[in-house]
Order: structure tokens, then C-alpha cells, then sequence
């Protein structure tokens, strides 16, 4: 998964795609666990995806009210879809992965 600036974010957003935006802080065990999570979801599904460490982007934490990380965004054609803060295990993401976005 690619580390994403805002640039690419705009970019993503405004060409109405579709994927995940994955906020993390490094010093967050859990975003560790989670993060280890998506490399998974990516091996297994072909969808874009980049990542995000909040603690540059305060205002994109407003932006998309992000209450904590780790935060996933399902997003489909530029629109967030769903938020997720409890990732649980690799079969629940690609549940929710495949309900919102697939």
C-alpha cells in the first residue's frame, strides 16, 4: 500500500474513484495490526488503496471527521461510503470491502 500526500488524495477523491484511504499514526500499535491487515486485502483483491499518516493531515481529520485511527474510508466514485475504526480480522474487511465498494 502506497503512502498517499494530499495531492493524491485530491486526486482521487476528485476523479470520482473508487477504493480505500487508510489514516494511521506510527506510534499506534493497533494501526500496526491493522495496517499488516490491508496488506493482506491488498494481495487479495484488486482495488486502489494509499495510506495516510494523520498526524501531517489535522485538517483532513476535521474534513472527514475522523474520531481515531486506525480509520479506514470505503470509498465509491469520490464519495466516502463507510467509515471503519474496528477492522476485527481480514474476512470481516473483505466483507465490508465487497458489501460497499465491490
Amino acid at each position: 500500500m502506497n503512502e498517499w500526500n494530499r495531492m493524491e488524495l485530491s486526486s482521487f477523491i476528485e476523479g470520482k474513484a473508487t477504493g480505500l484511504v487508510y489514516f494511521y499514526t506510527p506510534m499506534c500499535g493497533t494501526c500496526q495490526v491493522a495496517s499488516k491487515m490491508l496488506q493482506v486485502i491488498e494481495e487479495l483483491v484488486k482495488v486502489d488503496m494509499g495510506k495516510m499518516n494523520l498526524n501531517f493531515y489535522s485538517d483532513l481529520a476535521r474534513e472527514y471527521e475522523i474520531e481515531s485511527v486506525p480509520c479506514l474510508l470505503l470509498v465509491e466514485a469520490g464519495e466516502v461510503k463507510e467509515t471503519l475504526y474496528a477492522f476485527h480480522s481480514v474476512p470481516f474487511l473483505l466483507d465490508k470491502i465487497k458489501q460497499q465498494i465491490l
